[in-house]
């Protein structure tokens, strides 16, 4: 079945929130906030939007790469953050790019470069559109003649596998079910799931430096390059494929996150693993949140590297897994594509029971190809994981303050942090008369300290949910940059973040940064006011 992709919320539209799913969540959403206004609002068609009419016109040589249908055009507008989706029902689409192009082939993108470089055209590189900080939004002061959104999905190929140093070259524009597709023949995965995975690409990942699901090892998608290949308008870079270099600064890293400021990613070399054999799951309870957070802790630092570990506070673990507990939900998870997980599986229950966590049923495991079958709270939050963001739509339309915000801190100052967190969420929410709730996960933990990943939802005001969301954005973020720790663990910068991340880099890494992009867009038309200005 082929479906439509949503031009105003996230995902396939024959996926969105309906029937059985919709009564519940919205059922739950009442007792969790009584009296809360819950009726529907409806996105307008895009065409009968006051829309600006494009201000450039492509040349001949390259028409047949561009899209100037007002549809199209809106689809490019914004990403899919709470406040795209708020702008978007409310028709509220003053940005938006004057043509949408096309490129199948490097040398179209030189020439688009070429053309937008002499013609004083900014020009935003377009994966899967599932940017969450403004990334791809044409939001930028005048200066530009006008505004090209390049689409890079036409670049969709896996163009080499190498199966014996695990490894394949890829296009930019591939999405993950499709590399992965083409890898699963050869028994093969990058084993990068990101929750964005159905809906983002390959030179998404690498530009915003995204992060996967798994909580530890090869988390971010940086552990995974062997090399990059990225079109400038000063030339092409190619690194050179290497399993590691110690030859001075690397190239990659410049490129890595740098959320198409510097170049367009066409395509790199990836390092990939076996797809995994034996499985392990277990879930794991607590009384008290402090028991919690240590227990988790000692897993961390024990080098035993758990491809799932979880932590869910009592309100997420409530609302996204529908499990009480006074203290918060650990789940945990193993694999291996060659060995039994089970010794690893026993040594982090164990670990977990040493700091007061009970197993509500016992942990399971599989020796066979296929996967295990889940506990009911892990399969409870991977369901409700995916569907996270068609419900945040669904509420979005129904007045509520849905949204997330993650960071990343040491363990020594996480119980401060989430105490400057909490007071300044709920005395945010206070402020613009919003009854709501915040939850806390943890995504990912490393040894020195975890990414706490936070989540508000709350009972706005239909017309004002956005100018609320902007203020709690605004004092949390002052919280997260107040404790030191990092304006963004995994979701990147884009224009959202630019205040906090502007103050979190060294001053002297901003001037390399601007020198940079300089050299490699003299003529500053890449992204526009994403991570530095011109």
């Amino acid at each position: 079945m082929n479906k439509t992709r949503s031009w105003w919320g996230w995902g396939n539209v024959e996926d969105a929130v309906h029937g059985v799913e919709l009564a519940e969540l919205t059922r739950r959403t009442s007792a969790m906030l009584p009296d809360t206004d819950l009726r529907a609002h409806e996105p307008p068609d895009p065409r009968s939007l006051d829309i600006r009419r494009p201000r450039v016109t492509v040349p001949a040589s390259l028409a047949h790469l561009g899209s100037d249908d007002l549809v199209d055009r809106a689809a490019h507008a914004h990403g899919k953050a709470f406040r795209d989706v708020v702008r978007n029902l409310h028709g509220d689409l003053r940005n938006v790019p004057d043509v949408v192009v096309r490129p199948s082939s490097e040398t179209e993108i030189v020439d688009i470069l070429d053309w937008c470089s002499r013609s004083n055209i900014a020009v935003i590189a377009y994966g899967g559109g599932s940017s969450v900080v403004g990334g791809i939004e044409p939001r930028f002061d005048g200066g530009y003649a006008g505004t090209i959104s390049m689409d890079l999905a036409a670049l969709d190929r896996v163009l080499e596998i190498d199966r014996t140093s695990r490894a394949a070259r890829i296009q930019a524009g591939v999405f993950g079910p499709a590399l992965e597709d083409v890898l699963r023949p050869a028994g093969l995965t990058l084993r990068h799931f990101p929750q964005s995975f159905e809906f983002s690409t390959l030179g998404g990942w690498l530009a915003t430096r995204a992060g996967g699901h798994f909580a530890t090892l090869y988390t971010h998608i940086d552990d995974l390059v062997e090399s990059m290949r990225v079109v400038t308008p000063a030339g092409i870079s190619e690194s050179r494929r290497l399993p590691g270099s110690g030859a001075g600064p690397s190239s990659d890293r410049l490129f890595l996150g740098s959320e198409g400021t510097l170049g367009v990613i066409t395509e790199a070399w990836m390092r990939l693993q076996d797809r995994p054999r034996w499985r392990g799951n277990a879930t794991v309870h607590f009384s008290d949140f402090e028991a919690a957070v240590s227990a988790t802790r000692a897993i961390a630092q024990a080098g035993i590297f758990p491809t799932n570990c979880r932590l869910l506070d009592p309100a997420e673990a409530f609302i996204n897994a529908g499990t009480a507990s006074s203290g918060g939900v650990l789940v945990l998870a193993f694999e291996s594509a060659d060995h039994p997980v089970g010794p690893w599986l026993d040594r982090v229950v164990e670990l977990c029971r040493d700091h007061g966590g009970t197993l509500p049923e016992p942990p399971r495991r599989t020796d066979s190809a296929d996967a295990p079958a889940p506990t009911a709270v892990s399969d409870a939050w991977r369901s409700s994981f995916l569907r996270m963001p068609y419900q945040r739509d669904a509420l979005a339309a129904r007045s509520m303050i849905v949204e997330t915000f993650e960071t990343a801190c040491t363990w020594d100052t996480f119980a401060d942090l989430h105490a400057s967190v909490r007071k300044a969420a709920n005395d945010a929410l206070a402020s613009v008369d919003a009854q709501g709730v915040l939850t806390c996960r943890f995504t990912h933990v490393y040894p020195d300290g975890p990414a706490p990943y936070f989540g508000i939802y709350a009972a706005g005001r239909w017309g004002s949910t956005l100018a609320q969301w902007d203020q709690i954005k605004a004092a949390v973020s002052e919280a997260l940059a107040n404790a030191g720790a990092t304006i963004t663990h995994h979701h990147a910068v884009g224009r959202d973040h630019r205040p906090w991340y502007d103050r979190q880099r060294p001053d002297v890494f901003a001037a390399a940064l601007r020198a940079a992009k300089g050299a490699l867009d003299p003529a500053g038309i890449l992204n526009p006011g994403v991570l530095v200005d011109p």
